[in-house]
């Protein structure tokens, strides 16, 4: 078996496991990244695309801003409507800072071109991944790569292979405890190229369910349905998704709506998932191999970059020999922010998605949480806060 000694073993290629690397590499920490899939493959995901000003500043930090600042498309504010009910939220005034609107394939391919400059080794379509002695002064990674089997010897294991990755599931099943929310629906998303919809975002309520127009950049917008959770994206042609879509957001919107051709069509479940603790031992969960939240509010890829930025912290402090506090305290200072942002997500969901079977007083309270928004500076300015993003 081959074996390659290295300081931090990282599972998984996507942007949260290559920022990790990035922030440790500039560090002087020797990393090495395994991913399962082609890079091809991970560009051609359609993730997140509004990142909050703590996530921007991180980018930054990591010398992977460059394109961002340039091209990314910062937001004051964005819209909520019931019917045709419309408000405003001008986050800028309520809290003197900005969401900037920019791709999570974007940043992943900016982290991508930094680590191929630095020299690091990223290995993909690796297999059988297997991550042992935990609790000794070294680990391993064991996973079979060009049909070799090989392995990774190390100080410390991050794990930020998603969901489905080994990482999580390597943590004994009576030592984690597992927090869910399913939802009984999903977001059915389109690319198109074409303007945007409105200068900002719109959460959309409506009698006939949620719909969320947003945008990647001035020419390519992506927008969502509710969608029932036995639907198939071969139910959907772009000409129902626009009919649907137009009738869900406001009327004045809907006026000036001129649909496109869709360049991607899928469908996303919705959960809110939490696995705690995040460390075993040398092992850390980072993003969704630890936790999964609605796309309602984008939290999902600005929540992994928090624990990355706790973790960064930690390993530099520990690998550079001043001690192991961050170590010992990410799970609880990483979990600490996971859970607020669940709840907002959560807030989020509840305020704007119609639930199956519900009756007339749940409408009316989504139309009187609108009014009080409305009406509250004080109701603003806690959803502005929660919506830019909290502090680290």
């Amino acid at each position: 078996m081959t074996t390659i000694r290295t300081q931090v073993a990282i599972i998984g290629g996507g942007p949260s496991g290559l920022l990790l690397s990035q922030l440790l590499n500039r560090a002087g920490i020797d990393t090495v990244v395994l991913e399962r899939a082609t890079r091809d493959h991970v560009l051609q995901r359609i993730r997140a695309g509004v990142l909050e000003s703590g996530t921007v500043e991180l980018l930054r930090e990591a010398g992977v801003a460059a394109r961002l600042d340039v091209e990314g498309i910062a937001h004051d504010g964005f819209l909520l409507s019931d019917d045709d009910h419309l408000i405003r939220i001008d986050i800028h005034a309520l809290t003197g800072r900005q969401v900037t609107v920019y791709g999570q394939t974007e940043v992943t391919r900016d982290l991508y071109e930094a680590q191929e400059a630095q020299g690091t080794t990223i290995l993909h379509e690796v297999s059988d991944v297997v991550i042992g002695d935990l609790d000794q002064d070294r680990s391993v990674v064991d996973f079979t790569h060009q049909g070799l089997r090989k392995r990774l010897d190390c100080a410390y294991v991050a794990g930020c292979d998603g969901f489905h990755g080994v990482s999580r599931r390597t943590i004994p099943e009576d030592r984690r405890h597992a927090f869910e929310r399913v939802y009984p629906f999903g977001w059915l998303g389109i690319l198109a190229q074409m303007p945007p919809i409105a200068d900002e975002l719109v959460y959309a309520n409506s009698q006939h369910g949620f719909a969320l127009a947003s945008m990647r950049n001035d020419n390519l917008v992506r927008c969502y349905v509710q969608v029932p959770q036995a639907d198939r994206v071969e139910d959907w042609s772009d000409e129902r998704f626009w009919a649907e879509f137009s009738r869900r957001i406001p009327s004045q919107l809907a006026r000036t709506l001129a649909p496109h051709p869709s360049v991607e069509k899928s469908i996303a479940p919705l959960r809110s998932f939490v696995s705690e603790p995040l460390r075993w031992g040398n092992l850390f969960l980072v993003g969704d191999s630890a936790h999964i939240v609605p796309p309602t509010g984008a939290k999902g890829l600005n929540l992994a970059a928090s624990d990355v930025f706790y973790l960064h912290q930690a390993l530099i402090a520990a690998l550079q020999g001043r001690g192991m506090a961050g170590i010992e305290g990410y799970s609880e200072r990483a979990l600490a922010r996971i859970w607020k942002a669940m709840r907002f997500s959560w807030q989020m969901t509840t305020m704007l998605h119609r639930f199956e079977g519900e009756d007339a007083f749940a409408a009316r309270m989504r139309r009187a949480t609108l009014d009080h928004l409305a009406q509250s500076e004080t109701a603003r300015r806690d959803l502005a806060e929660n919506y830019v993003g909290l502090p680290y």
